[in-house]
């Protein structure tokens, strides 16, 4: 109960902070500036939603893809039609409770393909390693295309949150970060020494074989090469239904490729920091917009239409695939309980 409780509040917190980036947000416009929101809001290409969608569902299959090439040295192929309802599904749960998907897309997949969850989980942490490593790639990229903008930008940033309140360099936040890791590592393996014989301690190690399988099963592909080209076309995708809705409002129409791998970037950290990147997402677009002298309030309303569009297509597909799931199943045994 203490655990959903602290997950409840997890949830609020970072739900809190995406409805409070939204009213920081147009509290940034100036009131002068209302009109000129409103104008690119009301006078946006929403046609060019038809080619996000499609880009982005290409993306989201190139995703079921690579993470079917992830369960075949654990000896599972399970049909791709299932692996993309699951991850979709995962996509649309994601939206409710951060991180829910995760574990849905796993529970779902174990049931209608006979995969067992724990190994599932460990292919989860191997895609997420990957995805951080892709972003880091796209972020260096955003550098070298942008330097003359970002690293300015990302120069404040960075002293934004390591300078103390006299103004200079200040380590002791990121030792006091590896303090308390080191910390809980010892308190973990402390605890697997003292209670092994617990049911909980046991399925722990059950899981975490199963995350050791997974993140092992990387170096096992048979089929790299793929890999490595649905990773890469995942993020190109990314990249372009980035560009994509660069065009739909008519002042950011005229920016290119560079600046859709930097508006990706920092908005895919906008994503992260809140449940479906609500706020977070627009917000980061419009400030690294307006780093290239895009006004604030275009660039929030151009990210506004972006995110708007990216929950609206996990939305549809996410719900058709959760109704199309057992409808496509009904043949197959499912058991009762997993």
């Amino acid at each position: 109960m203490n655990k959903r409780f602290i997950s409840i509040l997890k949830y609020l917190f970072f739900l809190g902070l995406g409805i409070f980036l939204v009213w920081w947000s147009l509290h940034q416009i100036p009131k002068e500036k209302w009109g000129d929101f409103k104008k690119d809001l009301a006078t946006a290409n929403y046609w060019l939603v038809i080619p996000v969608f499609v880009v982005l569902a290409l993306s989201h299959l190139l995703r079921a893809l690579r993470w079917n090439i992830l369960m075949q040295p654990m000896g599972y192929k399970p049909h791709i039609t299932n692996t993309f309802f699951a991850v979709m599904i995962g996509y649309l749960a994601n939206l409710a409770v951060p991180r829910l998907g995760e574990v849905l897309k796993c529970t779902i997949l174990a049931r209608y393909e006979k995969v067992p969850a724990e190994k599932l989980v460990g292919t989860i942490v191997a895609e997420r390693a990957v995805d951080v490593i892709s972003l880091g790639i796209v972020f260096f990229l955003a550098l070298i295309t942008q330097f003359d903008v970002l690293g300015a930008y990302g120069t404040e940033l960075f002293r934004q949150l390591f300078e103390n309140k006299r103004g200079s360099f200040s380590p002791l936040r990121i030792i006091i970060a590896l303090v308390v890791l080191l910390l809980i590592l010892l308190t973990i393996r402390i605890w697997f020494r003292q209670f092994s014989h617990l049911k909980v301690v046991i399925l722990a190690k059950k899981i975490l074989k199963g995350i050791w399988e997974g993140l092992s099963s990387i170096g096992k592909l048979k089929n790299k090469r793929a890999f490595i080209l649905y990773s890469v076309g995942i993020w190109g995708l990314y990249i372009f239904g980035t560009w994509i809705g660069l065009l739909a409002t008519s002042g950011t129409s005229h920016l290119g490729l560079q600046h859709a791998v930097a508006a990706l970037a920092f908005g895919s950290i906008g994503m992260i920091v809140t449940p479906g990147g609500i706020g977070a997402y627009a917000y980061f677009i419009a400030k690294v917009l307006e780093q290239n002298d895009i006004p604030f309030e275009t660039g929030f309303a151009n990210g506004t239409l972006q995110w708007f569009a990216q929950f609206i297509i996990v939305v549809i597909i996410g719900a058709l695939s959760l109704f199309l799931l057992p409808v496509y199943n009904k043949k197959k045994e499912i058991p009762v309980s997993l």
